[in-house]
């Protein structure tokens, strides 16, 4: 949150694709907290479950507001392979929340809405430029380059292939 700027331009150290999972919820009605509430707070410890875990996949994630009734979570990961493992996994908590929200679903769908949409990004499809940005993004959860390594033109960037380097 007060992460020390880097000063000039970097990009993101990001090799590979990049899968890149966006998922959020809207409250649709502020007054129905018992329908709202246990899955704004499902998404923190699924979090911090993942942190704990590095080798479930999980690279970083950024924590969103589109208002006041809008939350969502950008999260990047190793491989969709892993995103899929992480969702399905019985041992871990989404299983348990996904079951929860099925179960209270028909009561809860009029207070609560949820949504979620995964890209997979092949090499070349992506590029990046922070500009006196601490690690953001992106390169928070793949390190940060300068940009010099990458290309100082967003057409540069495009054309890197980690085979390249």
């Amino acid at each position: 949150m007060f992460a020390k700027p880097i000063p000039g331009r970097t990009t993101a150290a990001a090799e590979g694709d990049a899968v890149v999972l966006l998922i959020g919820m809207r409250i649709n009605h502020f007054w129905g907290v018992h329908h709202w509430l246990p899955v704004f707070a499902a998404m923190p410890r699924m979090l911090r479950e993942l942190s704990r875990d590095r080798s479930r996949g999980l690279l970083g994630c950024t924590l969103l507001s589109g208002s006041p009734r809008t939350y969502y979570v950008v999260q990047y990961w190793e491989s969709k392979e892993k995103l899929y493992a992480y969702a399905s996994a019985p041992d871990m908590f989404h299983r348990k929340a996904w079951a929860m929200i099925n179960r209270k679903e028909k009561k809860s769908r009029q207070h609560v809405g949820l949504w979620h949409e995964t890209y997979v990004v092949p090499e070349g499809g992506y590029e990046s430029i922070y500009a006196d940005m601490p690690a953001y993004g992106l390169a928070a959860a793949t390190g940060v380059l300068p940009i010099e390594r990458r290309g100082r033109r967003a057409a540069d960037r495009l054309a890197h292939r980690s085979s390249a380097e």
